[in-house]
């Protein structure tokens, strides 16, 4: 009799996971995984979903789950930023000109949800925030000049087990005491202070400030020259890395640069970053094609309004952004789609992707 009753529970049991409601299964199993849009919308679905979407709890979770380039904050040189959607009916924010800071501001950089933002009065201080939430947090104040135009890194790196979102920022700046030398200074939300990086780099060379990508614990930037400034978060330490060019980002976990090469876009990864401490002569390569996509004219046309040799705008992720035929195209690597979300922007704005998120600050 025992016997029986003890199969009858787990049969019981079986089978009342199996006949699970279906927005039950949606709820605990799916909602976690969508963009911050579309789950403000779906709070409107019943009371229960209302709740739980609302909670500290769950923005943890799809703050984890969610990672996708959802689009981009374009701000020109004296207006407010704007967004461009790559899907409008999935992804937004309730105020792209981020009207909720204390001052009119310009976007520095991003990173899994959160915009740094440096103000245009006094001392100009920067302040991270969620343009989805609205929520906001003012830096003190650095101890090195950044310059006019810094160029920072945001790096937030969503961990299941950290419920506080714990950041840094990253700024290489032209040295004050050392001709040709570059310093570094880092930000942690976790002790809440600047802090100068004993390293400097010295080096004939200009950084992009809008260039700059972190990658498992090293940041990259640009250089005007086509070299890249590489400094090790860890080790503090910082090198110089040999023909780069394209735009710098990250995919499959590596550094990647893309580049437009009429007709197609090519994509590389970085696989060897010490090819300048071997022999001369080696013939060691440090990048490795990873895609080479060819586009469908008359966007792939190297005469008039077609692809250039310098197109791309952002590389990252699943996503390309690049110019062609006198619109902005989205590429997805994934589904091989291409689509065009807005006209020609001016090439000297400011474009910052965004992953639309409900990660609380």
């Amino acid at each position: 009799m025992d016997k029986e009753r003890r199969t009858n529970k787990l049969l019981a049991n079986k089978n009342s996971i199996l006949y699970m409601d279906l927005k039950d299964i949606i709820k605990n199993h799916a909602l976690e995984f969508l963009p911050a849009k579309s789950l403000l919308r779906f709070t409107g679905v019943c009371r229960d979903w209302k709740l739980d979407i609302k909670t500290p709890f769950f923005a943890h979770k799809q703050s984890n789950s969610f990672r996708g380039i959802s689009g981009f904050f374009y701000q020109s040189n004296a207006g407010p930023p704007s967004f461009i959607s790559i899907n409008p009916n999935a992804y937004g924010v309730p105020d792209p000109s981020l009207k909720f800071l204390p001052e009119p501001v310009d976007i520095r950089a991003s990173s899994n949800g959160l915009l740094c933002c440096q103000g245009r009065d006094g001392y100009k201080a920067y302040y991270i925030c969620n343009p989805v939430t609205r929520k906001w947090t003012k830096l003190p104040k650095p101890n090195a000049d950044h310059g006019h135009d810094p160029a920072i890194v945001l790096i937030f790196e969503p961990s299941l087990l950290n419920f506080v979102a714990e950041y840094k920022l990253v700024c290489a700046f032209p040295s004050v005491d050392f001709d040709n030398g570059y310093e570094f200074e880092i930000y942690s939300s976790r002790e809440e202070s600047w802090r100068v990086s004993g390293e400097i780099f010295f080096g004939k060379s200009t950084l992009l400030p809008r260039s700059g990508v972190h990658v498992n614990d090293i940041v990259y930037w640009l250089a005007l020259n086509g070299q890249i400034l590489v400094f090790d978060l860890k080790m503090e330490r910082a090198q110089q890395l040999n023909r780069g060019y394209g735009t710098l980002g990250m995919m499959d976990g590596r550094l990647c640069s893309t580049f437009s090469q009429p007709p197609t876009l090519v994509v590389r990864t970085l696989c060897n970053a010490y090819t300048n401490t071997m022999a001369m002569g080696s013939n060691v390569e440090p990048w490795v094609m990873k895609h080479q996509i060819k586009l469908p004219a008359p966007m792939s046309s190297g005469t008039g309004y077609g692809l250039k040799s310098r197109s791309v705008v952002f590389g990252s992720g699943n996503v390309i952004m690049f110019r062609g035929g006198g619109k902005m195209h989205v590429y997805d690597i994934k589904t091989k789609e291409i689509q065009c979300v807005c006209d020609e922007l001016n090439s000297s704005g400011r474009l910052v992707s965004h992953v639309n998120s409900l990660v609380e600050l």
